[in-house]
């Protein structure tokens, strides 16, 4: 599989971020899934991962970071001084202010969070219920602002990820999302939620994606909708 699939395959672009150098992108099912937990041959699941390796290579990227998932709030900060592919200790986002260092999750109706800033430094979260409860997006934020990416000079893009109307949670849960207890199930816009704690710690570039995994599961896989496949959200300087 050659770098290009991977641009091709991409289900969203982030085009705003192009101007600080910075590519950024989620794929979708025409790249095919990068989680290793379907039907699919491994083999041909690390064949796509070796393309996503390729592909951040011929943008100038000598470094990939991606780590185990565990829907929490672990972030990790990677500096310059490496080369190669690192999977990391399980964490569910990643920060580098060095160029040259491509980093990714794995998501599916969680949302894929990325930040950039104009210097080059980045980051990507992958942010379900549980991430955004426990405020990844801040840990994120205070990560690049402790590396001279202050918020209020930061772009946030929420990438593909199940919309407000399609995403039902318990009566629990969404109390723990909003501070408000329905008293049976009901939908929560996660991505609501997260540019809300983003503007509490002073980004104010913010955009959301118009796609969902569930109602544009044709083009995204969806666990809601029964898939075992995943996409990858991936930023690079």
């Amino acid at each position: 599989m050659s770098p290009d699939a991977m641009l091709a395959g991409a289900a969203e672009v982030i085009d705003d971020f192009a101007m600080f150098g910075i590519t950024a992108l989620t794929t979708g099912r025409a790249f095919g899934t990068l989680g290793t937990g379907g039907d699919e041959p491994v083999h041909e699941v690390m064949g796509r991962w070796n393309a996503v390796v390729a592909f951040a290579a011929s943008r100038g990227a000598t470094r990939l970071a991606t780590s185990p998932q565990v829907h929490g709030g672990e972030v990790h900060a990677h500096g310059a001084g490496w080369q190669g592919w690192l999977r990391a200790t399980p964490a569910d986002g990643h920060v580098s202010a060095s160029r040259g260092t491509a980093i990714a999750v794995t998501v599916a109706d969680c949302v894929p969070v990325f930040l950039a800033h104009p210097s080059g430094a980045a980051g990507v979260l992958h942010s379900g219920w549980r991430g955004t409860a426990a405020r990844i997006i801040e840990r994120g934020i205070a990560q690049l602002a402790s590396q001279g990416a202050p918020a209020h000079e930061l772009r946030l893009h929420l990438g593909p990820a199940v919309c407000g109307a399609c995403y039902e949670v318990s009566a629990d849960v969404h109390a723990r999302l909003t501070g408000i207890d329905p008293g049976s199930p009901a939908t929560v816009d996660l991505r609501a939620i997260i540019a809300g704690h983003a503007r509490a710690a002073g980004v104010s570039h913010i955009s959301v994606s118009s796609l969902c995994t569930r109602c544009d599961n044709g083009v995204l896989f969806s666990h809601r909708c029964g898939d075992a496949g995943r996409q990858v959200g991936m930023i690079l300087s």
